[in-house]
């Protein structure tokens, strides 16, 4: 708490000030106008209403989103104008979009020329996903890799070690991004062992999301790891009330010398290893690779990490390092989602994959809001026979996001979903698996801040030996859930409403 005043603090005396200049600028301007400003704001407002509304309904957008705000705007047309302005526009972070477009020359895009002959072998296997993978390589700019080794984490307490062994043995450089960071058994260990290596010259560089991490890591926090050696910064910093608000770093990567990679749901905090427990048993899980899937890794760091630092890392870093290691473990499409694309890869990856599955899809997720798109795509695959299963948390971390994915719940299950609630504690995984085939882990949970807003960061698997273990920790998770049917949601008027509602207004938390 005292971190996040701190932080209010900071920008407090900013907001103040532009409030009064506001007051006293629209006080003189009242009186020039013989005190009708309040009438010509109201229609001006009112003409940008009709206009932003015509605009949205023609959008190609999710239409949840356009409706939620067509209906903001029409019932409070100059707040709604304004707030749209403010957060509901892809442009309001083109500063954002800015420094990344700028940093990403200064870093060499991963090399895709071995991805056309990859993916026609898998198209060979099989055509259907062979297209999927081949449009999700095209619309991202990451290549399809053979698969090198990836090891799998049930849980945040089985990568923990492993992170602590492969860090001690750097050389040459760490690159550590997440979303969250906060003291505690868990990331005082790694820092610890981080300043060990900086001291030896290994080149430390650590990346936090400022707002993810407004409660839990501050400009103390960054001295501290500064007065040891390691580097670090804050993406998208929370100085001023910024346009690009919304646009968080969601992701979590750990990079080392280039030759080992870590990512998925697990944040540098102590309920992630079960260090100490928030709303029961933490249930998340993560991988570790090997081989060229790494470069992805490296490459998405390195681009986040010039956009923000004066610090730029070396070139000889950034050398792509291809593996001679023969493999037939599969393979794997890294990728990150961007809140400045046309198209949402993430929400399109998951309703193709509903779409293409013929036996079953399986998903973890702990926040379920669904936009239309993806909603009517799980419908429509367990209408035609596909065993579709969600796991969600028993446990909740926010009640009212709790009630609103369950609010999904009846829709689905009528149409053959099942739905099962961890109910050990709160299950915080994001992953899918279909058909024995293909497979993503990563960051990327079910609801509109992942899916429209945040950068993420995902891997594919296809045909790698990772998806036999995440199928087996699914069965295994699924043994301690409680599976809900339509006898267990209550029904009746005011639920009913309160459902709806908080489906419509889901967007916006």
């Amino acid at each position: 708490m005292k971190k996040i005043i701190g932080k209010v603090l900071v920008v407090l005396p900013a907001i103040v000030l532009q409030v009064a200049w506001f007051f006293v600028f629209l006080t003189n301007l009242n009186g020039v106008m013989n005190k009708h400003l309040g009438t010509v704001l109201h229609i001006v407002f009112s003409v940008l209403a009709v206009l932003f509304v015509t605009y949205l309904v023609a959008k190609r957008d999710e239409s949840s989103y356009r409706l939620l705000w067509v209906l903001v705007i029409v019932a409070l047309p100059i707040f709604g104008a304004m707030l749209y302005l403010m957060l509901g526009h892809k442009s309001t972070g083109k500063n954002l979009l800015k420094k990344l477009e700028q940093a990403k020359q200064t870093v060499a895009e991963p090399d895709v020329s071995d991805c056309p002959e990859i993916i026609a072998q898998i198209k060979k296997d099989d055509l259907r996903l062979g297209q999927s993978l081949e449009h999700l390589s095209q619309s991202t700019g990451f290549p399809v890799c053979k698969n090198g080794t990836s090891k799998y984490y049930p849980l945040g307490d089985d990568m923990f070690p492993d992170m602590c062994e492969d860090l001690k043995k750097a050389k040459k450089y760490v690159f550590i991004e997440y979303f969250i960071i906060e003291s505690g058994k868990f990331w005082d260990t790694l820092t610890d062992i981080l300043a060990q290596r900086a001291a030896e010259g290994v080149d430390v560089r650590v990346m936090y999301d400022d707002l993810g991490s407004i409660g839990t890591y501050s400009l103390k926090e960054i001295r501290a790891l500064r007065e040891k050696g390691i580097q670090c910064i804050p993406f998208n910093p929370f100085f001023l009330i910024r346009s690009q608000l919304n646009n968080r770093d969601h992701r979590k990567i750990m990079v080392i010398d280039g030759e080992v990679a870590y990512s998925g749901g697990v944040n540098l905090a102590d309920e992630y290893i079960n260090a100490v427990e928030k709303f029961g048993h933490w249930k998340d899980i993560g991988f570790r690779l090997t081989g060229d899937a790494v470069n992805s890794y490296k490459y998405m760091f390195a681009q986040f990490w010039n956009a923000f630092s004066k610090h730029k890392i070396p070139q000889e870093y950034l050398t792509q390092q291809k593996s001679t290691a023969a493999s037939d473990n599969g393979y794997i499409l890294p990728y990150y989602d961007s809140p400045m694309r046309d198209e949402h890869t993430s929400n399109e990856l998951f309703t193709d994959m509903l779409s293409a599955a013929t036996d079953y899809i399986w998903f973890y997720t702990p926040y379920l809001l669904l936009g239309d798109t993806l909603f009517d795509a799980f419908i429509r695959a367990a209408k035609r026979g596909v065993d579709v299963r969600l796991i969600t948390p028993g446990i909740a971390d926010k009640k009212m996001v709790h009630k609103m994915s369950r609010s999904h719940y009846k829709d689905l299950i009528s149409a053959g979903v099942k739905v099962y609630e961890y109910t050990p504690g709160f299950v915080h995984a994001k992953a899918f698996i279909a058909d024995d085939k293909i497979a993503g882990i990563g960051t990327v949970n079910l609801d509109y801040r992942s899916l429209f807003l945040h950068f993420e960061c995902n891997s594919v698997f296809y045909k790698a030996d990772i998806i036999k273990t995440l199928k087996q920790d699914y069965l295994d998770t699924q043994s301690k859930c409680e599976q809900w049917t339509l006898d267990s949601i209550k029904v009746g008027f005011w639920r009913t409403f309160g459902n709806n509602l908080l489906r419509v207004i889901s967007p916006l938390l």
